[in-house]
């Protein structure tokens, strides 16, 4: 559910008209609805309602706008960051540092000494090299570190293959086999406190079969280490669980899935963590445009030319992803047309033959499921600026991020003057 809704022919984002948005902020503009993220943040929080004490810890990448990080840390929750610009602003937006999770493939030495000093509450390790170069790091600095080690179970998540993350041939974490002779030789290591496993799988997934299957694995590499003498406290089970990016698309629920997990972890002893990031924010989130012009083919539909382009919203492009695409106020007319952006390249493409309420210039549309993976994946090809995102409130709404113009953006170039 989103708060994204018509009254009286007219799309609204809470209690404010888009079109209103649209006449003060101007377009292409993300829209984030307050609502929405705390209703997803609070229902996510009540299907694990079974576990004692998990840790919520948002997954920053999703949407790293520091507003939308305080609306949930105000819900509670932590922070998963992949760099050291996400764990500044978790912390920036109020997050207990004890609440960060530090996860990804390529920390810097740099990075890990700087959480380090904030006191974050766990690196997950995705290598034992990385281990080694951790514990050498924090013994120098004086510090000891809390870790826990991922895992790669070789589980096929069955979505999109550049958001697979735990298949043997993905880069991320440890192969399973391997998981309970590295975590012995780390927990051997004086700066590290090894004190549990991670395992994340992949993003959008559609079905609780391959998240069951890499959790029964973890299950199982729990046991084996605890016979093995090693102690293992906390087991950070990740995120992934898919969005409805279609209005007739059928995910599980939270509810499904919370009932999963209690049934999967009921002997493990341990306190779980979770990482969700898309299933907060994708639905509370849309990005809303205008229509330059309708453009006429040779031998189809037309092209419905929009004034946001692939380098505003990414995922069509990047994945060939499905954003519903509504009229802010539609007339009951539909057509059939290729929604598509003014940037120089053919995979500038939203959808084709996609059967939509009829648009014309100037009126004003918007892509929806955009709150997730939309402005934090935006660049300035094509020399275009950075899109201002907004937050909805109630009846009234605020600039969260400003429109970068491609002046701004030129600004910080520099010609050298050997260049004359």
């Amino acid at each position: 559910m989103d708060h994204f809704t018509l009254r009286d022919g007219v799309l609204y984002a809470e209690d404010v008209p888009l079109s209103e948005i649209a006449e003060a902020v101007g377009t292409p503009v993300y829209v984030y609805s307050r609502a929405t993220l705390e209703r997803h943040a609070q229902v996510f929080r009540a299907a694990l309602s079974d576990l004692k004490d998990p840790l919520l810890a948002f997954a920053v990448k999703a949407n790293p706008n520091l507003a939308v990080l305080k609306v949930l840390q105000k819900q509670g929750y932590g922070a998963d960051v992949v760099s050291a610009g996400e764990l500044t602003r978790a912390l920036a937006a109020g997050m207990d540092p004890q609440k960060v999770v530090f996860s990804g493939v390529g920390k810097t030495h740099d990075e890990m000494l700087y959480a380090m000093e904030k006191g974050i509450g766990q690196f997950n390790l995705e290598s034992e090299e990385e281990g080694y170069e951790l514990s050498l790091l924090a013994q120098r600095h004086g510090h000891r570190v809390a870790c826990a080690l991922r895992v790669n179970p070789d589980v096929d998540a069955r979505t999109h293959e550049k958001i697979s993350t735990g298949k043997s041939e993905n880069k991320f974490g440890v192969p399973i086999d391997r998981a309970a002779a590295i975590y012995a030789a780390l927990s051997d290591e004086p700066g590290l406190e090894m004190r549990g496993i991670a395992v994340h799988i992949g993003s959008q997934l559609s079905s609780l079969e391959p998240l069951e299957s890499a959790f029964e694995k973890l299950g199982a590499l729990i046991r084996e280490m605890r016979e093995g003498g090693l102690s293992v406290t906390h087991a950070d089970l990740g995120g992934g669980l898919g969005v409805p990016y279609k209005a007739d698309d059928v995910m599980p629920s939270p509810a499904e899935y919370g009932a999963m997990v209690a049934r999967i972890t009921n002997d493990w002893d341990v306190r779980l963590a979770f990482e969700p990031g898309r299933l907060i924010a994708g639905n509370a989130g849309i990005l809303l445009t205008r229509v330059i012009r309708a453009k006429r083919s040779s031998n189809g539909p037309p092209f419905v030319v929009v004034d946001a382009a692939m380098n505003d919203l990414m995922r069509p492009a990047m994945y060939g992803a499905w954003h519903d695409f509504n009229a802010v106020v539609p007339t009951g007319e539909r057509m059939t047309a290729h929604i598509v952006g003014p940037i120089c390249e053919t995979g500038d493409t939203f959808a084709m033959d996609r059967e939509t309420d009829a648009l014309g210039a100037g009126d004003l549309a918007v892509f929806r499921t955009a709150g997730a993976y939309g402005a934090t994946m935006a660049s300035s090809y094509n020399s275009r600026g950075f899109v201002p995102e907004v937050l909805v409130d109630g009846d009234k709404f605020a600039v969260v991020a400003d429109r970068i113009s491609p002046s701004a953006i030129m600004d910080a170039e520099r010609v050298p003057d050997w260049l004359g």
